[in-house]
C-alpha cells in the first residue's frame, strides 16, 4: 500500500508550519487536519468583502453634497421622495436579477422582522431628510459633524446594546469627543441639533439592521416599499398644486431620477458591510465620508469654519486616533495570542 503524501503549510499570519495531507488519502483527512484553515479563510474573505463594502459606501457619501447641491432649488422633501420612489424602481430590479424575492417573502411573514423594519425605514427616511436639508441650506458642516460622531455612537451602542467590551482608552476617546460636544455646544448650538440626530438615527439604524437576520437587498426593498406610499403621495399632492413632479427642466429630472442609483449603492454597501463585520470596525470605517463631506465644504463651498468648529472637530479628530490605535493593538495582540497558542500546539 502506498503511503500518504505529505506537505507543510505555513499559515500567512503566524508563520507556524502546519501538516496537511495531499494524494488519495486528503479528503477524509481533510475533515481533521484542513478544516480549521477552510474556515479561517472563510472568515478573512468574508472580513475582506465586507471591508470592501464598508469602503465604497462610506466614500460615496463622502462625495454625495455635490450631487445634492445641484438640486440646490428643489425643496429637500421632494428630493427625499424622489429618492424613495426611483430606490424602489432599482431595488425591484436587483431583486429580481438576484433572485431573492423568496428572502423579501419570508422577512415580510415574519411580524417581529416587519415591525423592525418599519422603524429602521422610518428612521432612515428621516436621516435622508435631514442630511439634505443640511447640504442645501449651508450646513455641510453640521452633517460632516455628525458623521464623524456617529463611530462613537456605535461604539456606546455596542457597548450598552450588544455588550461589546470597550478598553480605558476607548473609554477616553468617548470622553474627549463628549468634550468637542460641549464646546460646539456652546459656540455653534443652532445647528448641534443638525449634527447629533444625524448621528443617533443613522447609528441606531445600523445596529437595528444587524440584529435582524434580513439579508440587505431584501431589507432595503421592504425598508422602501414601506415607505414608498407617503413619498409617491407626497408628489402627486405636489403635482395638483402645480409644483413641478419632475424637475423644472430636463436636467433637474435626470437628476432626480437618477436619485434611486446614488441612494441605494452605497446603502446596500452599509448594509452588507455591517453584516459582515464588527459593529466597532464599521463604526472606524465611518470618519472616511464626514472627512470627504468636511473637505468639500470648508474648500469647494466655502462654509464658515468657527473656532467652535475647530475645537469639536479636533477633539473628535483626537478621539478617533485613540480609539483606532486601541483596535489595531487588540487585532495584533489577538492574533499573536492565536499564533502562540498554534506554536504550543
Amino acid at each position: 500500500m502506498m503511503s500518504p503524501a505529505y506537505r507543510t503549510a505555513v499559515n500567512s499570519d503566524c508563520g507556524v508550519p502546519q501538516l496537511r495531507l495531499t494524494g488519495p488519502h486528503q479528503p477524509l483527512a481533510q475533515q481533521y487536519v484542513n478544516a480549521p484553515l477552510t474556515d479561517q479563510a472563510a472568515a478573512q474573505s468574508r472580513a475582506r468583502a465586507g471591508l470592501l463594502f464598508g469602503l465604497a459606501a462610506y466614500g460615496l457619501w463622502g462625495v454625495l453634497p455635490i450631487y445634492f447641491k445641484l438640486l440646490q432649488s428643489v425643496p429637500s422633501i421632494d428630493i427625499v421622495a424622489h429618492r424613495i420612489v426611483w430606490s424602489l424602481v432599482v431595488l425591484a430590479l436587483f431583486v429580481t436579477v438576484a433572485r431573492a424575492w423568496d428572502q423579501v417573502g419570508a422577512a415580510m411573514r415574519s411580524r417581529k422582522t416587519l415591525a423592525i423594519l418599519f422603524l429602521t425605514a422610518l428612521l432612515i427616511g428621516n436621516n435622508w431628510l435631514l442630511y439634505v436639508y443640511a447640504i442645501n441650506s449651508g450646513h455641510i458642516l453640521a452633517g460632516s459633524l455628525g458623521y464623524y460622531l456617529n463611530p462613537l455612537a456605535n461604539i456606546l451602542l455596542g457597548r450598552f446594546i450588544l455588550k461589546e467590551r470597550l478598553t480605558k482608552v476607548q473609554w477616553a476617546a468617548v470622553a474627549i469627543a463628549a468634550t468637542g460636544i460641549a464646546v460646539l455646544a456652546a459656540g455653534a448650538l443652532g445647528t448641534l441639533w443638525i449634527s447629533l440626530t444625524l448621528c443617533f438615527s443613522f447609528a441606531t439604524y445600523g445596529l437595528l439592521r444587524k440584529i435582524i437576520h434580513v439579508e440587505s437587498l431584501a431589507g432595503l426593498t421592504i425598508e422602501t416599499a414601506l415607505l414608498f406610499p407617503i413619498a409617491l403621495g407626497w408628489l402627486l399632492i405636489g403635482g395638483m398644486q402645480g409644483r413641478p413632479v419632475l424637475g423644472a427642466g430636463e436636467q433637474q429630472m435626470m437628476l432626480l431620477m437618477a436619485a434611486g442609483i446614488v441612494s441605494t449603492v452605497p446603502l446596500l454597501c452599509f448594509t452588507a458591510a455591517a453584516r459582515r463585520l464588527a459593529y466597532s470596525t464599521v463604526g472606524m470605517l465611518q470618519f472616511i465620508a464626514p472627512t470627504l463631506q468636511f473637505l468639500i465644504a470648508v474648500a469647494i463651498y466655502q462654509e464658515p469654519f468657527t473656532w467652535a468648529h475647530g475645537v469639536a472637530f479636533g477633539c473628535i479628530w483626537t478621539a478617533l486616533a485613540l480609539y483606532l490605535g486601541a483596535m489595531i493593538r487588540d487585532h495584533r495582540g489577538s492574533r499573536q495570542r492565536e499564533c502562540d497558542e498554534m506554536a504550543e500546539a
